[in-house]
């Protein structure tokens, strides 16, 4: 209502001007220069499509998020091969050495020619004089 009645003050403020011209409003009807202009009619505006830089950097991150994901799944499945391989390693070995190790029967040691122990030929060391006390 305030705009309302601020335009109809400015109204009558120029018709109050106009009769101090000599011109008076005829039957208090307002003349066609006295009536307030309608601004031309806007085009609607067309909203423009902003990229914010948080849209931006959450795509970024969902990007690398997804090859984080990736690196690990594969660090995964590499360490699950690898474990595997080993497991299949220590099978062929534990089945290499159950075939390598089977129970024998050790010889016989001969007793018809009993040990007799043989003198050393080396000569016997000669002790050097010690030295505990220091002039």
């Amino acid at each position: 209502m305030e705009p309302l009645k601020e335009a109809r003050n400015r109204v009558e403020g120029s018709s109050s001007s106009d009769n101090s011209n000599g011109r008076t409003s005829g039957g208090g009807r307002r003349s066609p220069t006295n009536c307030l202009i309608k601004p031309p009619v806007k085009k609607n505006t067309i909203p423009i499509d902003l990229k914010l830089h948080n849209d931006i950097r959450a795509v970024e991150r969902a990007r690398f998020a997804h090859q984080v994901a990736e690196k690990r799944r594969l660090i995964k499945q590499y360490k699950m091969e690898r474990e595997r391989q080993q497991k299949l390693e220590e099978q062929e070995e534990i089945k290499r050495l159950r075939k390598e190790l089977i129970p024998k029967a050790q010889l016989m040691p001969y007793f018809d020619r009993p040990f007799v122990p043989r003198r050393s030929e080396k000569q016997p060391t000669v002790p050097r004089e010690s030295k505990f006390c220091i002039p």
